[in-house]
């Protein structure tokens, strides 16, 4: 079967005009220091601009008239992008960990699942858990719900835990699922 290729679309990302760009008659215009000028035709305006070694920029090209601003723009592109980036950092993402579980786990491997569970807690990720029923196991549904509840149960004890579930236990096909968040 061919595979159609299409291309990544460029972000959207706001976009100013600059000195020439700006093809109204008359500006609002701002001065470096952030007091406003008035408004001035476009053309004296970029003349002043000129004269501070600076450059005009359209900051509302929707106001009527548009608002012009006097600054330097290689470094308030720079800026831009700092703030970006640093507000990039700052979010946090979280990832679901998974611990699956079985109607006839050994306590060892329930005890070792625990851990693992209450360490994806600690680091902030969410908890999935994940119970399947095989063969004959699915005629007795109300064992894994005890499993499940008897897992959360000894959870909820451990020390800073707070346990939120964000989605309830619920059965798809063979398996029982319940995904849980630690509101600290």
């Amino acid at each position: 079967m061919r595979r159609i290729w299409k291309r990544a679309k460029p972000k959207l990302e706001k976009r100013f005009k600059t000195n020439d760009l700006i093809r109204v008659l008359e500006v609002s215009v701002i001065d470096e220091n952030g007091e406003n000028i008035g408004i001035i035709s476009t053309a004296k305006a970029k003349e002043m601009a000129s004269e501070l070694g600076m450059d005009l920029v359209e900051v509302n090209p929707v106001a009527e008239p548009p608002v012009c601003k006097i600054m330097n723009y290689g470094q308030f592109k720079y800026e831009q992008e700092k703030k970006a980036h640093k507000q990039k950092i700052q979010q946090k993402k979280t990832e679901t960990k998974g611990v699956r579980l079985s109607v006839r786990i050994s306590e060892h491997d329930f005890n070792f699942r625990m851990d693992q569970a209450v360490k994806f807690l600690e680091k902030g990720n969410k908890l999935k858990i994940e119970l399947s029923l095989k063969g004959r196991e699915k005629a007795h549904p109300e064992k894994a719900r005890e499993i499940i509840g008897v897992f959360v149960q000894k959870l909820q004890e451990k020390e800073g835990m707070n346990l939120i579930p964000e989605q309830d236990l619920t059965m798809q096909g063979g398996k029982f699922i319940m995904i849980l968040v630690n509101k600290i």
